[in-house]
């Protein structure tokens, strides 16, 4: 499916907010509140926005604490790859898991309540997956960037995002 400018900006409004009204989705794209819920089923059907989902305030649940883990198999087989995988899908502290070019095999998203208890996810989940030969672990001090989508799918600048986001509040 090819996009034009509205469909872009209608994109670009809801990975900002996905719960804006039609009717104020509407006025900032310049049609009608009929048209532009037409355009996002057809945005949906076609299989370029595929879900919505909250984004939650991880520290309210007690998540404050990121970590990042590089992992490298003992093997790059496929019976190693598809072990790995099958046993990385359920560990409940594991929010991302990426294939990776490289020295490492994995990189794995980690959300833990502290340092106490990514050693808990670390001896309980992380070292118990199959073939893994290394763990090598990060903490991430601050979160800079949390994007769902890079402004510059839309065509626009990220500063020019944040500018006009932060007048908005």
């Amino acid at each position: 499916m090819d996009i034009d400018k509205i469909d872009a900006t209608i994109l670009s409004e809801l990975t900002g907010n996905a719960r804006v009204s039609q009717v104020e989705l509407a006025a900032r794209v310049g049609l009608s509140s009929t048209a532009v819920a037409r355009r996002q089923r057809a945005l949906e059907e076609n299989g370029l926005i595929q879900s919505y989902q909250a984004v939650l305030d991880l520290r309210r649940f007690g998540l404050a604490t990121t970590v990042v883990v590089r992992i490298t198999l003992d093997s790059q087989s496929d019976e190693a790859l598809k072990a790995f995988e099958a046993g990385v899908l359920d560990c409940p502290s594991v929010v991302r898991c990426f294939l990776m070019s490289g020295s490492d095999d994995y990189v794995v998203i980690v959300l833990a309540r502290d340092i106490e208890d990514f050693e808990r996810i670390h001896r309980t989940e992380l070292s118990r997956l199959p073939r893994v030969a290394r763990l090598e672990s990060s903490f991430a001090l601050r979160e800079v960037v949390n994007r769902a989508v890079p402004p510059s799918v839309f065509g626009k600048t990220a500063r020019g995002v944040q500018r006009r986001r932060r007048a908005e509040a």
